[in-house]
């Protein structure tokens, strides 16, 4: 697909975006997830190529394909690996997926309720190779826990001159400014995040766009307004630990909204599953949350 082409289907196609994103700390749960306990590896090079098999199994199966799934969240090792000895971001294009990258490097200490982004010193060099592997956009991870004014500030603050770093080098960033769906002051953190983010894309320079990535909110609709800006690409939602059911359920009440699910994605996919039974599971994930995001 030609540029322009991609960026059509990622704002206006129907389906989801697939967060295969797992990195070092989150890796060892995924793969209890799958099935595979710790003691199943001795060092992190085994572990990775573990969730690497996992991952090319998934982007693999038949039914994961641009029919149903717009696009695929990578780990920086995931993207620069290799499915059937091309380079994961090739497979993935041509089976009508966009591949993007998690950029981010983990978190900094809870501060003012929030937690920024770790500096990520050699993000220009990471980008520039992800570009000429035929990257779209990029992913990077904030959180906030508490309805803190300042804090939730920063957290925007930062996110968006990271995503101007990243349009500079000719990818799309999404913007994820995660609030934990557990949080005592989830629905004030909710509104007070909506304002930050529309001054931040009512401040930007130029014409660029950048996608969403967002914690369902309590109240749906609330983030109608940042589905409708004209520097808004798509806006996407994590499932932030809910159940893919729920997450399902809590999707659909927000129109224009849609899926970038990671844990309700593979939650019932097994590394003991024969291979009839893996694309039948994972085929039935897709399809519940490319109808909860179509709706």
């Amino acid at each position: 697909m030609q540029e322009q082409d991609v960026m059509t289907k990622i704002a206006k196609g129907e389906g989801f975006i697939a967060a295969l994103d797992q990195s070092g700390g989150s890796t060892p749960k995924a793969l209890k997830g799958y099935g595979i306990e710790e003691g199943a590896w001795s060092t992190e090079a085994e572990m990775f190529d573990l969730i690497h098999q996992m991952r090319t199994r998934i982007i693999t199966s038949p039914a994961f394909t641009g029919d149903k799934v717009l696009g695929a969240i990578l780990f920086e090792r995931t993207m620069d690996g290799q499915a059937g000895g091309k380079p994961v971001p090739t497979v993935l294009k041509e089976r009508g997926v966009v591949p993007f990258i998690k950029i981010d490097k983990g978190l900094e200490e809870e501060k003012d309720g929030v937690q920024v982004l770790k500096p990520m010193p050699e993000l220009d060099v990471l980008l520039k190779r992800a570009k000429a592997l035929g990257v779209f956009g990029t992913k990077e991870r904030s959180v906030i826990n508490l309805a803190n004014p300042a804090g939730i500030a920063a957290v925007v603050k930062q996110q968006f001159e990271v995503g101007q770093q990243v349009l500079a080098a000719g990818l799309v960033p999404i913007i994820e400014p995660e609030v934990n769906i557990k949080s005592p002051e989830r629905a004030a953190a909710d509104k007070i995040l909506l304002d930050e983010l529309l001054k931040a894309l009512d401040a930007m320079p130029g014409d660029s766009k950048v996608m969403l990535k967002l914690s369902l909110p309590t109240q749906p609709g609330l983030f109608d307004p940042l589905v409708a800006h004209p520097r808004v690409l798509r806006v996407v939602a994590l499932s932030g630990g809910f159940k893919r059911p729920e997450a399902c359920v809590e999707l659909a009440k927000n129109k224009g909204i849609i899926a970038s699910f990671s844990r309700a994605l593979l939650e019932d996919l097994r590394h003991q599953m024969s291979d009839a039974e893996f694309n039948a599971s994972l085929a039935s994930a897709i399809d519940e949350i490319y109808t909860a995001s179509k709706t």
